[in-house]
């Protein structure tokens, strides 16, 4: 396996040191994951910049669920220019409405605040109530760098088969792979073709630890195939 990318979720600039230390790509720069990662604040992204050279994709996010208000797509718009201005170079997001189809309108608000910069769908699509109509409404929007996904709400293993269809159906080159991803997930990810792995607790023992650079370099050379 050649050319896979690596990204690991940090929430400060250890987490981030010790993801670059380690090999990772990049990194997806989140707060408060007990909520499962909310905007961070811009300071903690120009600390990150000082000390790491790795690209931050920066989760813009208000609160839990995937559900915004016109206020907060206005608030995440200002919100945007302030991470970009402290380093961000790309962005996290995606929203559903309140029948669980994708909510366009606000994604779309997002893409034009954070242009030219790439962006993540994130796995609010697999919350959506139907899959395949919400990867059908992503897939084609403008500056979408990947979609972080599992296949199930529950995690990658039970999503596998949703990301092999999806891989089949032409997406394997937009999924990166995440929630609940684990070393046995891989090879079965990489002949589907993903090539993008996402990763959290998997190089960490908690939440409350911080990243450890030596099961990043494990992941390095898993996804590798080395």
């Amino acid at each position: 396996m050649t050319g896979a990318l690596l990204e690991v979720i940090a929430l400060d600039t250890r987490d981030a040191v010790a993801a670059e230390q380690g090999g990772a790509d990049r990194l997806e720069v989140v707060a408060d994951m007990a909520s499962d990662g909310l905007t961070p604040a811009a300071e903690t992204v120009a600390a990150i910049a000082k000390e790491c050279a790795l690209p931050q994709m920066v989760m813009l996010r208000p609160g839990p669920g995937f559900t915004v208000t016109d206020e907060e797509v206005k608030g995440l718009r200002a919100t945007a220019r302030a991470l970009a201005d402290a380093g961000a170079a790309g962005f996290v997001f995606g929203f559903l409405d309140n029948d669980g189809a994708v909510d366009l309108a606000a994604t779309e608000a997002m893409i034009h605040a954070v242009a030219p910069l790439p962006w993540t769908f994130h796995r609010a699509v697999d919350r959506a109530a139907d899959v395949q109509a919400a990867w059908r409404a992503v897939r084609l929007l403008p500056n979408l760098a990947t979609v972080l996904t599992a296949g199930a709400p529950t995690g990658v293993a039970d999503g596998l088969g949703v990301l092999r269809a999806r891989a089949g159906a032409g997406d394997a080159g937009l999924i990166m792979a995440g929630g609940g991803l684990r070393p046995e997930h891989v090879p079965a990810l990489v002949d589907y073709g993903v090539r993008a792995f996402h990763v959290g607790t998997a190089v960490r023992g908690s939440w409350t630890d911080p990243v450890d650079p030596e099961l990043v370099r494990r992941w390095r050379a898993l996804v590798d195939g080395r």
